[in-house]
């Protein structure tokens, strides 16, 4: 099974600057994954043309589609997207938004994948340390997350963690494990000469991570400012 995060800017290059949502379409058909969570999806926004990209990226890829709107943007939305080939059997959005800063929030989905269920946590955490931890430290503690617990738990997204600070911090003691180490194989940001390893996995309980790896094509350093963070795994029996 596959799995794709992506942070796309909605759409637009990290250099030129260009709205090209054929772009980031190519990448992700060029891996072929099963599960794609991508962050920055713009509805309706006038930088993106005012396109509906939940719906045209789930139209495309023939998926089930799960959004999760954080921030307004004129009479438009952007935020988190989770397409799954998989039925999704259950689907929560829990707002990680702290204090004044710009609202985040994280996907709780249970995927019925063909190796059993899966809990996928999809998320883009905010930009302050600080922030951060107490984000991690809500999305740990909160009741619809715990529900969960019984299931192998897959978390992925942009979790601006430039100090890779999170995983000793909070994350580990949560009982997972960081997927995407040593982090200099995981550098993603800025896509054109990524020096921060933002974008990041992290698996708990009976998941076998068979690769993790960054697609470093010419096209996806184009598409947006991020990278994308490609994981194959298998479920435990």
């Amino acid at each position: 099974m596959r799995l794709l995060s992506w942070n796309i800017h909605k759409g637009i290059g990290g250099r030129d600057r260009r709205y090209v949502l054929s772009r980031i379409i190519d990448c992700i058909e060029a891996e072929n994954p099963d599960l794609i969570c991508l962050q920055e999806v713009d509805r309706l926004v006038h930088r993106s043309h005012h396109d509906d990209q939940p719906r045209l990226l789930a139209r495309y890829f023939r998926c089930h589609s799960v959004f999760q709107p954080t921030v307004h943007v004129g009479g438009g939305t952007y935020g988190n997207l989770v397409l799954s080939r998989w039925p999704v059997v259950s689907r929560h959005r829990i707002s990680l938004r702290h204090g004044p800063r710009k609202p985040r929030g994280a996907q709780l989905l249970l995927v019925e994948s063909p190796e059993g269920l899966l809990h996928l946590v999809h998320t883009h955490l905010g930009l302050a340390e600080s922030e951060r931890r107490w984000q991690a430290g809500r999305l740990l503690g909160h009741f619809l997350f715990r529900s969960a617990d019984p299931y192998p738990t897959l978390m992925v997204g942009d979790f601006n963690d430039w100090r890779d600070r999170l995983d000793r911090e909070v994350l580990g003691g949560g009982g997972f494990q960081q997927v995407t180490r040593p982090t200099a194989r995981f550098r993603t940001f800025p896509a054109w000469l990524a020096l921060g390893a933002l974008d990041k996995a992290f698996v708990r309980g009976a998941i076998e991570v068979r690769t993790a790896r960054v697609v470093r094509t010419s096209l996806a350093k184009a598409a947006s400012d991020h990278l994308p963070l490609v994981i194959d795994f298998h479920l435990g029996r």
